[in-house]
């Protein structure tokens, strides 16, 4: 099964979540399909940055199921699927 969910990256105290289409069962950093954006939680405005909107609305109308924060962040910051 597909989900797109956060991989993390940065360093200690300076984490950088890349936002990735993967198989559920693969570790969270481990391998992905497809980057579909980043999120900086560190950030003033907590932005998500290049979001790819369209593919995503692709990947969940193929099946993929997306995770209870990338939910919540693209509808915080108004992205429609």
């Amino acid at each position: 099964m597909l989900k797109i969910r956060l991989n993390r990256g940065g360093r200690t105290h300076r984490p950088i979540y890349t936002i990735v289409v993967t198989d559920s069962r693969n570790p969270r950093d481990g391998k992905f399909i497809e980057k579909l954006g980043k999120y900086d939680p560190k950030a003033e405005d907590n932005a998500l940055v290049n979001v790819k909107a369209e593919t995503i609305s692709a990947y969940v109308k193929k099946g993929a199921a997306l995770s209870d924060t990338v939910r919540t962040l693209l509808k915080k910051n108004k992205i429609a699927l």
